[in-house]
């Protein structure tokens, strides 16, 4: 058995797609910490159109539910997540970890 390379081939289980493709829109759209807002500034696509391109490639059911993910999620969009982190740090203060 002869080998191809000496370098070892490292796997992954979802490879992240070429950034012109669809389906790097879907594959990021997918992913918990790329935000709308990233998407938009790789590939020029808002929110509007990533949440077409997700209705028109995927399945109704798998659609439901990325939509309803996405809608408790508040990581897709950055101004929720840094309004979510600001809320956790005033709970959380300095006086009251010691």
């Amino acid at each position: 058995m002869n080998k191809r390379s000496l370098i070892p081939e490292t796997r992954v289980k979802n490879p992240e797609p070429k950034k012109k493709d669809d389906n790097w829109i879907i594959w990021a759209a997918w992913a918990d910490r790329i935000t709308f807002e990233e998407i938009k500034k790789k590939t020029g696509k808002n929110e509007s159109q990533v949440i077409k391109i997700m209705r028109r490639n995927l399945k109704p059911g798998s659609f439901r539910l990325w939509r309803k993910r996405v809608h408790n999620t508040s990581i897709k969009h950055r101004k929720k997540f840094k309004l979510l982190r600001k809320k956790i740090r005033e709970k959380i203060k300095m006086s009251d970890i010691y």
